[in-house]
C-alpha cells in the first residue's frame, strides 16, 4: 500500500474501534474483545483487496467474504457502514430490540454474504462457494475470516482437508489467532500450533503476519496463489486498542459501563 492508502486503512480502524465500543455500551453486551482484533484486518480487506462494491453488493463477479467468527461480527458490520453498504445509524440499534443488527453477523444486512456465529460453519461454506466458482469457470475469490476457536471445530478441518484435496485456489483462509477464547487461553483449550506446518501438510500454502500492521496484512493477504488454498495466520490481541481489554479473556463478552467506555474511548482516540 503507498502512504495515502495506509493512512486511509488506520483511520478507518480507529473508526471501527470506536463504533464497536460504542456498539457493545449501546447494547449491553457484546463480543467485544474478538471484536477489537480483527479491527485492523477488515479495514485492509475491504478497501484494498476485495473486489466489492457497497452500491451494488450483489453484483456478479464480486469476490465473497465470510466472517466465520460471526459473534464478533459488529467490526464487519462497522466496516461496512463506513463504507456506505447501508446507513450508519443502523449503528446505534446493534443488539436491541427491534433494531436492525444482531449480535451475530446476518445476512440480511446488505453486503453480508451468510449468517454466522457457531464456530465451525464458515469455512465449510466457503469452500462451497469455491467449489462453485470453479465449477462454474468464475474467477472471483472467496475470502474467509476464522478465529482459533473455529480451528478447535472438527467442521473446519473437514473443509481445511477437502480444498486443499481439490486445489481451490481462489480459496483464501485469514486466521484471526488471537489466542484467547471465552474461558481462557487457546493453547490451554486445544493447542493449534505449529499451525502453518499443520496446513502445509494439509496442501494448503501458509503465511503469518502481524495482524494489527496495516502493510503486513496487505503483503501477507495480497496475490494468493492459484494452484493451493491460501492461509493468512495473523498474529493478532485481543481487545487491541484497548489496555484493560488486551489479552485478557474475561473481555470476550460483556458490557461496558459509562466509566469504562469513557476510558477506553479516549485510549483509541488518541492512537496514532
Amino acid at each position: 500500500m503507498n502512504q495515502q492508502q495506509e493512512k486511509e486503512c488506520r483511520e478507518l480502524a480507529k473508526k471501527v474501534r470506536i463504533h464497536c465500543l460504542e456498539m457493545v455500551h449501546k447494547g449491553k453486551s457484546g463480543h467485544i474483545g474478538s471484536m477489537l482484533s480483527m479491527a485492523d484486518i477488515l479495514p485492509v480487506l475491504f478497501t484494498q483487496l476485495l473486489n466489492i462494491d457497497p452500491k451494488t453488493p450483489k453484483k456478479v463477479d464480486r469476490d465473497r467474504f465470510i466472517l466465520s467468527k460471526g459473534h464478533g461480527g459488529a467490526a464487519l458490520l462497522a466496516t461496512m457502514a463506513e463504507l456506505g453498504f447501508f446507513p450508519l445509524e443502523w449503528l446505534d440499534t446493534y443488539y436491541q430490540d427491534n433494531g436492525k443488527l444482531s449480535g451475530h453477523i446476518s445476512h440480511h444486512i446488505p453486503g453480508v454474504e451468510f449468517s454466522t456465529g457457531s464456530l465451525g460453519h464458515g469455512l465449510p461454506v466457503a469452500c462451497g462457494m469455491a467449489m462453485a466458482a470453479r465449477q462454474a469457470g468464475k474467477k472471483h475469490k472467496i475470502y474467509c475470516l476464522v478465529s482459533d476457536g473455529d480451528l478447535n471445530e472438527g467442521s473446519s478441518w473437514e473443509a481445511i482437508m477437502l480444498a486443499g484435496q481439490h486445489k481451490w485456489g481462489n480459496l483464501v483462509m485469514l486466521v484471526d489467532y488471537n489466542r484467547l477464547q471465552a474461558l481462557g487461553a487457546s493453547p490451554d483449550i486445544i493447542d493449534l500450533e505449529p499451525l502453518a506446518p499443520k496446513l502445509e501438510m494439509f496442501g494448503w500454502t501458509a503465511k503469518e503476519a502481524d495482524g494489527h500492521d496495516l502493510n503486513a496484512i496487505y503483503d501477507a493477504a495480497a496475490s494468493p496463489q492459484p494452484g493451493k488454498p491460501n492461509a493468512v495466520i495473523f498474529r493478532t490481541v485481543k481487545g487491541k486498542g484497548v489496555s484493560f481489554m488486551e489479552n485478557n479473556y474475561k473481555w470476550h463478552y460483556g458490557g461496558l459501563t459509562g466509566e469504562l467506555l469513557e476510558k477506553a474511548l479516549k485510549e483509541v482516540e488518541a492512537a496514532q
